[in-house]
C-alpha cells in the first residue's frame, strides 16, 4: 500500500512537470477555417502536450488587433495579403508565410431545393435577402463581390445585402433564417466526410474570383516560441493537410 502510495506521488508530481514544461500557444484564426482547425489543434495538443488557445474571426479585425498589440502568436488568414503586410510592417517574422489551404465559395441556403447547381437563383430572384461577409474584411465576401460583378448581377443584388463582419456571422445569418441565401465557405457547410450538412447549394466556379489562398504565418510575439513554430509545422504535416482537404479546400502544389 504504502508502494503505490509512493508511486501516484511520483506519477502527480511527473504530471505538474509535464504540465508545467507545456506551453499555451494563442492563435488567431479565420473563422472559414474554424472546424477543421479544431480537429487539427487536437490532434498538435495530443501529439506535443502543449495547448492551443483558439480565436475565430475576420481576418482583417486581427489584423487591426495584432497591430495594437493583440498577443497572438500565430495567425492563420483568410487570403494571402494580411500576413504579407504584417511581415513587411514588421509584425511578423519574414520568411515564415505559407500556404496552408486554398479556400472553395459557394452560395448556399439552410432550405433545399433553393440553390441550384448552376447559381440560377440570383437571376431568377424570389429572396428578400442575400448574405456577404463584409468584403472590406473577409476575403470571402471580396470573393463574392468579384462573383457577382463577373456574373453581372451585382447591381441589382447590392440593395438585398446582409452583411456579416466575418463569414461566421455570415454563414449564422443564413443558418437562421434572416437571409434566405448567402455567399459562404465550402468548409462551413459540409462536414469532415466532404458531404453537404444541410441544406442546398452551388460550388462556385473558380473562375469567377481570384483564388482564396489562406496564408499562415508566425507573429512577432510568437518568434521565441518553438511551440508556435512546431504547431505550424504540424500545419503541413499528413495529418493536418487530410483534415484539410476533407473539409473541401484545395492544397498548395
Amino acid at each position: 500500500m504504502r508502494r503505490f502510495i509512493l508511486s501516484a506521488v511520483l506519477a502527480f508530481h511527473m504530471l505538474a512537470s509535464f504540465a508545467a514544461l507545456a506551453d499555451e500557444i494563442s492563435v488567431a484564426v479565420a473563422a472559414n477555417f474554424t472546424e477543421p482547425m479544431k480537429k487539427i489543434a487536437a490532434g498538435f495538443e495530443k501529439t506535443s502536450g502543449n495547448k492551443v488557445l483558439l480565436s475565430f474571426g475576420a481576418t482583417g479585425k486581427f489584423c487591426a488587433q495584432i497591430k495594437a498589440g493583440a498577443p497572438f502568436e500565430v495567425l492563420l488568414a483568410a487570403d494571402d495579403e494580411t500576413p504579407s503586410k504584417l511581415e513587411r510592417e514588421g509584425a511578423a517574422v519574414k520568411s515564415s508565410r505559407f500556404t496552408y489551404a486554398i479556400g472553395k465559395l459557394v452560395l448556399w441556403s439552410a432550405k433545399e431545393a433553393i440553390v441550384d447547381g448552376n447559381g440560377d437563383v440570383l437571376k431568377r430572384g424570389g429572396f428578400d435577402h442575400l448574405a456577404i461577409a463584409n468584403p472590406k474584411l473577409a476575403p470571402y465576401g471580396a470573393a463574392a463581390v468579384e462573383t457577382m460583378k463577373a456574373l453581372g448581377s451585382y447591381d441589382t443584388l447590392a440593395p438585398k445585402f446582409v452583411q456579416g463582419e466575418s463569414i461566421a456571422q455570415t454563414y449564422q445569418f443564413v443558418a437562421t433564417g434572416n437571409a434566405l441565401l448567402g455567399f459562404v465557405a465550402l468548409s462551413q457547410v459540409i462536414g469532415g466526410d466532404g458531404k453537404l450538412k444541410s441544406g442546398s447549394m452551388w460550388l462556385v466556379p473558380e473562375k469567377y474570383y481570384a483564388p482564396i489562398r489562406q496564408d499562415a504565418v508566425l507573429l512577432d510575439k510568437g518568434k521565441d516560441s518553438a511551440s508556435a513554430q512546431a504547431l505550424l509545422a504540424y500545419l503541413r504535416s499528413p495529418e493536418a493537410r487530410r483534415i484539410i482537404q476533407a473539409y473541401g479546400y484545395a492544397l498548395d502544389k
